[in-house]
């Protein structure tokens, strides 16, 4: 692998970070790791951390499985389609930092106009819309849980990790197909998401406390938070 024994056991920690808040609110895996793992090893961005996000979140779709929205999640993977398609066509023609500041930009539009429109219906224009950006974010920086956080955000806990788990682990499959034709998945890569599994698992479980807190109280607050940080994050990280 492209890492040092220091930098494995850093982006180990940070991935029990990440999937710590994955269980917790349904989503933040890549939001956590993303920005280390671009400065550490930026050349896994996003293959590997594509690849660590399928077995977690096929864990968070068994474990919550009686939550899932299935009419949202059909429309969200409708539109996942074409909005993959459009991301790895993204990333031939575009840099990396650019990437970074129109994701981290999209991000920020998104929880600005959540705010100011309030409440927003999972039906077939908004779950569509929402799959089809989290298809070209997802594929072209790894993050693609904002717009379907944002769009479930007033919804209870169960219903949010669960048909996001189920949106992230048909994505997450999507997108690792399209890179793997597009030749952007290299073995090492998928080495380095093998050896941060387990500390991600380590997190998910950790994170069963944490659910158990929050309850069926509203994730709205914390998930409007986590999702802006992330966005000024990418910006951040594109600009400097």
């Amino acid at each position: 692998m492209h890492v040092s024994a220091f930098e494995l056991v850093l982006l180990a920690l940070v991935a029990l970070a990440g999937g710590a808040v994955q269980g917790s609110i349904g989503f933040g895996q890549n939001l956590v790791l993303v920005p280390v793992v671009a400065l550490v090893v930026p050349e896994a961005v996003p293959g590997a951390l594509v690849a660590l996000g399928i077995p977690l979140t096929v864990i968070m779709a068994v474990r919550e499985w009686h939550g899932v929205d299935w009419r949202g999640l059909g429309w969200i993977v409708l539109g996942r389609v074409p909005g993959t398609v459009v991301g790895v066509q993204i990333i031939a023609f575009v840099s990396g930092d650019l990437l970074s500041t129109l994701a981290g930009s999209a991000v920020l539009a998104g929880v600005l106009l959540s705010l100011l429109a309030g409440h927003v219906p999972v039906n077939r224009e908004t779950a569509t819309s929402a799959g089809a950006t989290a298809g070209v974010l997802g594929t072209t920086a790894a993050i693609d849980g904002p717009p379907l956080a944002l769009l479930y955000q007033r919804h209870p806990g169960h219903t949010i990790r669960a048909t996001l788990a189920c949106a992230f682990l048909i994505g997450a499959v999507m997108s690792f197909v399209a890179l793997v034709s597009a030749g952007q998945v290299h073995g090492w890569q998928l080495l380095l998401a093998v050896a941060l599994a387990p500390a991600l698992l380590i997190g998910l479980a950790l994170s069963t406390f944490v659910t158990r807190l929050i309850g069926e109280r509203s994730l709205r607050p914390v998930v409007l938070t986590v999702v802006a940080i992330a966005g000024a994050a990418a910006v951040a990280r594109g600009l400097l």
